[in-house]
């Protein structure tokens, strides 16, 4: 008789806690590794604001290296937990192996093509005369980190859905604290400016990887990394990519708008108002990174249930997910409202930056509260293998709605037509996330 997996019949609320909670600490320490940077930078005597807006300007190139990682690792991870709930082990197996594989080829190309054409990049994103020694000191080094992210990022979600999602917490531990600790000994004692943030960043990189490689290689792994497994088959590859393709899409949409919004920002107000932009953005990463967090405890606890047909079980994840991401971000909403002087302060101290920091960020989170149950219940449609309806919803916020309504209310308002478009678009998709869930929810036996 074969004996079932505790995601088959483990209480839902224990799962998603057991599940989420490191996870949710996990992207929270990840997010440690932007923050931290900000902080030191952006407090630093020479650095200060235009070492801050240099980081904005490099976050969409990071954000495509996360989005081509999080596709195999979302990807590959969501096919392994529905292989392992129909009791196919073998092809977990080879999802596991040529999931390592995609994250090392993604590192390697991104580090080659984005060392050759760094400087056309940085001009094309934004970068003032000013701020263009800043970004490419950063950046530089941070491309040839490409592959430590990306085998840690693709492998953090393998072991959460291997059924040990404190190693993924601890990985991620072990690379921020070497971050926060190096930050301080490279910016502060060393002086080593942009580049002295960039080794910090990547050295914790490298660390998280090896930690992941260590999981997966040793005795604690259920399902371990065999070399002949990682040969690439086109079968597997295909349905890494294809199911990975919302939170690939999720992260370029995340990539473009930064693009976008830059671009007004720069129009509108110059290189204060990217800074201030790249203050706000980390702020509500923190929030945004605990919702991930959250939904990829649950995503391995939804797709094995959807494998082995339980769809009760299926539908109370998706409920207290919910519930749980609606909590989550109206805390970040109430911070935001009440404290905005203490998140950019936290960040820079300049006059200038906290004046405009200060009510940009009150509008731009003005419908913070819905963006937690939105990112839940776009990101459940992926969990049970809906891919295009997954990705249209990813894309509804960033893509859709906000990078038309920035552009329009810019035009209008100037800069505060751009924070004015953001709760705007969030409002949007929520209201069209929920129109799908609610149609759904009435044609089909599943909770969708």
């Amino acid at each position: 008789m074969i004996k079932k997996n505790r995601l088959e019949t483990e209480s839902i609320p224990r799962l998603l806690a057991e599940f989420s909670i490191p996870a949710i600490i996990g992207m929270l320490v990840n997010a440690i590794y932007n923050i931290v940077d900000r902080i030191f930078i952006g407090n630093d005597p020479v650095l200060g604001s235009l070492g801050l807006a240099a980081v904005s300007i490099t976050y969409p190139v990071t954000l495509v290296l996360l989005a081509f990682a999080l596709m195999v690792g979302v990807g590959g991870s969501t096919r392994f937990s529905i292989s392992l709930g129909r009791k196919e082990t073998e092809k977990a197996k080879f999802f596991l192996g040529n999931g390592v594989t995609l994250a090392i080829l993604a590192g390697l190309l991104f580090m080659i093509l984005g060392n050759t054409f760094i400087e056309p990049i940085l001009r094309l994103l934004g970068a003032s005369t000013a701020v263009l020694p800043y970004a490419k000191d950063y950046l530089s080094v941070i491309l040839y980190g490409a592959v430590f992210q990306s085998v840690a990022m693709a492998l953090n979600n393998f072991s959460r859905a291997d059924g040990n999602p404190r190693v993924s917490m601890v990985s991620m531990m072990i690379g921020a604290g070497f971050n926060i600790v190096f930050d301080y000994i490279f910016i502060v004692q060393l002086g080593w400016g942009m580049k002295g943030a960039a080794y910090a960043t990547i050295g914790g990189q490298f660390l998280s990887m090896i930690w992941q490689l260590t999981y997966f290689l040793g005795p604690r792994a259920n399902i371990k990394l065999v070399f002949q497994n990682m040969k690439l088959k086109v079968a597997y590859v295909k349905d890494i990519l294809t199911t990975g393709i919302p939170a690939f899409l999720l992260q370029i949409a995340n990539s473009v708008l930064n693009i976008v919004i830059n671009a007004s920002l720069v129009t509108y107000g110059g290189d204060i108002a990217i800074s201030v932009a790249g203050i706000i953005t980390s702020a509500t990463t923190i929030i945004i990174m605990m919702v991930s967090g959250l939904v990829q405890g649950l995503q391995p606890i939804i797709s094995y249930n959807t494998g082995a047909d339980r769809t009760d079980r299926v539908k109370q994840a998706l409920k207290i997910g919910s519930i749980v991401g609606g909590i989550i971000s109206t805390s970040g909403f109430l911070v935001f409202q009440l404290f905005p002087d203490f998140v950019i302060t936290l960040f820079n101290q300049e006059p200038a930056v906290v004046s405009l920091g200060v009510e940009a960020i009150r509008i731009w989170t003005v419908a913070f509260p819905l963006v937690g149950i939105q990112i839940v219940w776009a990101s459940y449609f992926q969990a049970v293998g809906k891919v295009q309806l997954a990705s249209f919803l990813n894309l509804a916020r960033q893509i859709i709605f906000l990078i038309p309504l920035v552009l329009l209310l810019s035009s209008i308002f100037g800069l505060y037509g751009i924070y004015t478009a953001v709760p705007i678009a969030e409002a949007l998709a929520f209201v069209v996330t929920f129109t799908f869930l609610k149609s759904q929810f009435k044609t089909t036996q599943h909770p969708l």
